[in-house]
């Protein structure tokens, strides 16, 4: 429940204002003179930024603060996330090394579940026909093998406009360590379909491991339409509410982004509003002393679990979205980028039972 509104007008500059977008509910938080004012709306997924604004006004109204007052604004969201969960996001495309465009399906030699002859991974963001090879080969220390055969993508552009292609992941054999070819792939894009959102796995995870850093690179490019809409949109609309100091995103590692990073590197903004939740939960175990916490944080669409060791939420440099097989390493979508270590379930407090094929009873 929100507090009262004060009877005093609070300093200009003292206040910070908190915002985390769920797949059911929005929370508002405003911190102002030592106090916390809250609220909690629906979130409204068609344009999520209708119920920010309609949350920071009324949480505003309740404190008796103008925006103008507020200087800074913290934003965390599962929008990314949820878009890869529920296949939501942009139609996207890969370009790849020719020979080398179902190393994204084939994933990892390895099976998450060695006796189950019926084990379904799950599908690739991008599906086959969208995955397009194009004649260039470097070698593991970016050494020119083969030159990029410029003819090759220019024959990949009809593919894209047939398909209605929003975003394109560019990720070569050996990128990494060399993105010349990448980047003048996404050059010749930015001429030829300059509608076109494209991200080049060298910039959103210049490491190696090819499956995990194509993956990460297809993840960020079917989120960005969706999330580059709607965090300019959301910058807008908060400015002209007068809400004109800094406005920074929060990770998938606990730490802090701008928009324009946000903007380009979507994808870790994955686990941003469960990481709050995290750190939150991290803080109050140091508070009290408690070492070793579980946390456990429920929203409308999903359950997030972390472990507090010593006071200090665990971090990987791997995540996986949208885990098929009894949640499972290894039966999700990788994601190479900084985070929080978690255990996700799509099942909240809004979720629907079913019975699943094995005639088992499952929420969410």
């Amino acid at each position: 429940m929100a507090e009262r509104a004060p009877t005093e007008r609070p300093d200009p500059g003292s206040a910070r204002l908190a915002v985390d977008i769920g797949g059911t509910f929005t929370d508002v938080a405003l911190e102002v003179d030592g106090r916390l004012v809250t609220t909690k709306v629906l979130t409204t997924p068609a344009a999520p930024e209708r119920g920010v604004l309609q949350g920071v006004h009324k949480v505003l109204e309740t404190a008796a603060v103008p925006p103008s007052a507020v200087r800074l604004v913290i934003h965390g969201t599962t929008l990314a996330t949820n878009a890869i969960i529920e296949r939501k996001g942009a139609r996207t495309a890969l370009i790849t090394t020719a020979g080398h465009r179902d190393a994204l399906e084939m994933a990892h030699e390895n099976r998450f579940e060695q006796y189950d002859i019926g084990v379904d991974r799950p599908p690739p963001l991008v599906p086959r026909h969208l995955r397009l090879p194009v004649v260039e080969r470097l070698d593991h220390r970016g050494r020119i093998l083969v030159p990029l055969d410029e003819e090759s993508v220019h024959a990949v552009l009809p593919t894209l406009d047939e398909h209605g292609v929003e975003a394109v992941a560019i990720g070569l054999i050996h990128g990494y360590a060399n993105p010349t070819h990448e980047r003048r792939i996404a050059e010749i894009l930015a001429a030829e379909r300059p509608r076109i959102s494209v991200t080049l796995a060298s910039d959103v995870c210049p490491e190696v491991r090819e499956y995990e850093r194509v993956s990460t690179a297809c993840a960020n490019a079917y989120v960005q339409p969706l999330m580059a809409r709607y965090l300019t949109g959301l910058a807008r609309s908060l400015r002209e509410s007068g809400l004109l100091c800094p406005f920074l995103l929060m990770t998938s590692g606990g730490g802090l982004t701008t928009l324009e990073t946000a903007v380009t590197a979507p994808v870790r903004l994955v686990e941003s509003g469960p990481a709050g939740g995290a750190i939150l939960a991290s803080h109050l175990a140091r508070e009290l002393a408690l070492g070793d916490v579980l946390s456990f944080d429920m929203g409308g669409t999903t359950a997030k679990l972390c472990v507090i060791d010593g006071g200090e939420p665990l971090h990987s440099r791997t995540f996986e979205v949208a885990r098929s097989y009894r949640f499972k390493q290894g039966s999700g979508l990788p994601v190479r980028i900084p985070v929080i270590e978690m255990v996700e379930i799509g099942a909240g407090g809004g979720s629907i039972a079913g019975v699943d094929d094995l005639d088992r009873i499952h929420v969410g």
